[in-house]
């Protein structure tokens, strides 16, 4: 249970840092006001351009990513685990990574949509499902033009991924859970679509102010 209950927070704590936020900060613009208003890859690369973006989606992965692999066995080496404790020990540190980054506590708990921080969970406990995912996400990307859509597509298709390649009905239940919170986050997104008000990548915006 202590073992549990440090990778938890500890996970929670990284999966928190508002990488989106915090690199849009240091150009004087709050992300939060400019855009979709969401502190995600997609939305820095449409404000700040495709170095910030890809900036951005890169650490996001990475706090998914060292949550489930580095940190998951920093943790594990003090506590005698049975290998079965320490793959929920690394799922419960995925999970908290994602719920960090949906729901910061650095910004009221309003934060991101956990597509790159999930992607990065899942490359780092079942590569193949994650693989999988981001294949269905270039391809509806590369038709639609929408990031929304693909992103929809991956938290489908993740979970999906995970019950036939995975033996680990745990993996597949939280995997599920985390891919309807995924769709859940794109709410808005999905009624943009509905109204045919959502932007493509690419598509300009209005230019964006820095707030005081």
């Amino acid at each position: 249970m202590p073992a549990f209950i440090v990778i938890a927070v500890a996970a929670y704590l990284l999966g928190s840092i508002p990488t989106g936020y915090l690199v849009a900060r240091a150009k004087g613009i709050d992300i939060r006001a400019v855009g979709s208003g969401n502190i995600g890859a997609a939305n820095v690369f449409r404000i700040l351009g495709r170095p910030a973006g890809i900036l951005v989606l890169v650490v996001d992965g990475l706090k998914g990513f060292t949550a489930c692999s580095w940190l998951a066995d920093f943790v594990v080496q003090p506590f005698a685990m049975a290998p079965d404790k320490i793959e929920c020990l690394k799922i419960v540190a995925g999970i908290c990574a994602v719920l960090g980054h949906n729901f910061t506590c650095w910004l009221k708990f309003r934060g991101g949509k956990g597509i790159a921080t999930s992607a990065g969970v899942y490359f780092a406990l079942a590569p193949l499902a994650a693989g999988i995912a981001l294949g269905t996400w270039i391809v509806v990307f590369a038709l639609s033009r929408y990031v929304s859509v693909a992103s929809i597509a991956a938290a489908v298709a993740l979970p999906t991924a995970v019950w036939l390649t995975k033996d680990s009905r745990f993996l597949g239940i939280v995997t599920t859970a985390l891919g309807l919170l995924a769709i859940f986050k794109h709410r808005g997104n999905i009624q943009r679509l509905l109204n045919g008000t959502e932007r493509r990548l690419g598509q300009k915006s209005a230019t964006p102010e820095a707030t005081k």
